[in-house]
């Protein structure tokens, strides 16, 4: 299993290495910086699953690192070791938040648990350490690392989230994974898309009905509800349920109960609740498709999901995680991507996100015939063009030819008008025309013509 991250920030080298000595020894991967600034820094490229810092630093100090930790992770624990008289500061700052502090010189013991507690409760222990939950969540992004924090902090609670994100962006990928990183793993993921059921089956399909209760309703049916009892409902583009159903889902969350179709009683149900929309629920509140109460019930967590062109650093990952699942399925044997044609790939703007990314890889895979895929078939999958890159020599040629072309049209073929025009000499323009096989005189001609 993974090992949990540290990060270390004090500008005293032999403290900081001692430091990484002992948390070495238990369990931790330490990465250590001499200061808040190398801190910030580090942090952008990758997230530990804790931070340690000195108070006192040259430059930024401990507090200051953690404010500005705080504003962009606020789930990332940040532990201070503080000398006496900052006592005070450190105190004031566990009710913004902080995690923890230690007074120098410290008790080791002490730090390690501190630290364990701080990894446990992201579910990164050295006891606890097992990143299964988000196996089907492919990233090496900062921003979404950040994420993943905050939904395994939230995956503890039986709080309601509400993920958001354009479409084909992970957002069922990622309530799966919040319910395996949950106390009820061990019970149904029971997933219904809202906008893809007709609203008057969406009633039966979610809450069940009886036997009888309509046309062609010959036996008694549970709906989703009951069938995840114990475990977790996913209403995925929860925006598009129909106003009554919104009323009567509010029902459910309020009281926890369910009443099939046809049914004279209701029935206790145990269920976690996770929704999903790419709409802007906000302005549907506004424009009254969507009801506000239902909403603050739904949204106690917020989780955003970022569009694949906000994580492009993921597009290779994700291409090569792709490609290995799409060869096995069609019996290729393609090891990899051209460069341009890997250059392609992080360069296209991704409307449909990952979806359309796997969409373009399996066109690939299919038509390939080749080792590596190329440029080309990628831009027949996007439809897009193949950039062809000149070389620095021609392209300048080039600009000069059509530069020139453009001058002698303006000009009628006078030469020393170009001459004046480009700032240059008339022997240098005469030179840079005869390299070019331009006559000036054709130009006069069409003049006269037009």
């Amino acid at each position: 299993m993974k090992k949990p991250g540290i990060l270390v920030v004090d500008d005293d080298a032999a403290l900081r290495e001692l430091i990484r000595l002992r948390l070495e020894a238990n369990g931790f991967r330490v990465e250590a910086v001499d200061s808040g600034e190398a801190a910030l820094a580090q942090l952008a490229l990758a997230r530990p699953d804790a931070v340690l810092t000195d108070m006192q630093m040259s430059g930024m100090d401990g507090m200051a690192l953690f404010r500005a930790i705080h504003a962009r992770d606020p789930a990332l624990p940040v532990i201070v070791l503080t000398a006496h008289g900052t006592i005070p500061d450190a105190v004031a700052a566990t009710q913004q938040g902080l995690f923890g502090y230690l007074t120098k010189p410290y008790d080791a013991p002490t730090l390690i648990d501190l630290l364990k507690r701080a990894t446990r409760l992201t579910g990164s222990s050295p006891d606890t350490s097992d990143d299964s939950w988000r196996r089907d969540i492919v990233t090496a992004s900062p921003a979404m690392n950040v994420l993943l924090a905050e939904a395994r902090l939230a995956a503890q609670s039986e709080a309601a989230v509400l993920i958001q994100g354009e479409s084909g962006t992970g957002k069922e990928l990622l309530a799966r994974a919040i319910h395996r990183a949950s106390p009820r793993r061990g019970h149904p993921f029971v997933a219904i898309n809202c906008g893809a059921i007709p609203a008057e089956l969406l009633e039966s399909e979610l809450f069940g009905h009886v036997k009888g209760a309509f046309t062609g309703a010959a036996r008694d049916h549970p709906g989703l509800f009951l069938s995840a009892e114990g475990g977790t409902v996913f209403l995925d583009e929860i925006g598009d349920m129909p106003p009554p159903l919104q009323v009567k889902l509010l029902r459910v969350l309020q009281e926890g109960e369910v009443r099939p179709v046809g049914a004279t009683e209701t029935r206790k149900v145990d269920v976690r609740i996770l929704s999903a929309t790419h709409r802007n629920l906000e302005d549907a509140i506004a424009s009254g498709e969507f009801r506000e109460d239902l909403y603050y019930r739904l949204n106690v967590v917020n989780l955003a999901l970022p569009p694949l062109r906000e994580r492009r650093e993921d597009i290779p990952l994700l291409a090569q995680h792709f490609l290995a699942a799409l060869t096995e399925k069609y019996q290729r044997r393609i090891h990899g991507f051209a460069p341009d044609a890997l250059d392609m790939l992080v360069a296209a703007d991704w409307p449909g996100n990952i979806r359309q990314l796997h969409n373009v890889l399996e066109q690939c895979v299919a038509l390939c015939t080749t080792a590596t895929i190329p440029a080309t078939l990628v831009a027949r999958a996007l439809r897009e063009k193949p950039a062809e890159i000149q070389p620095l020599a021609e392209a300048r040629a080039a600009f000069e030819r059509d530069y020139l072309i453009t001058l002698l049209k303006l000009t009628r073929g006078q030469v020393s008008e170009v001459a004046r025009l480009a700032g240059r000499n008339r022997t240098e323009v005469y030179r840079l025309l005869q390299r070019h096989d331009l006559t000036p005189a054709l130009f006069k001609d069409r003049a006269s013509n037009d």
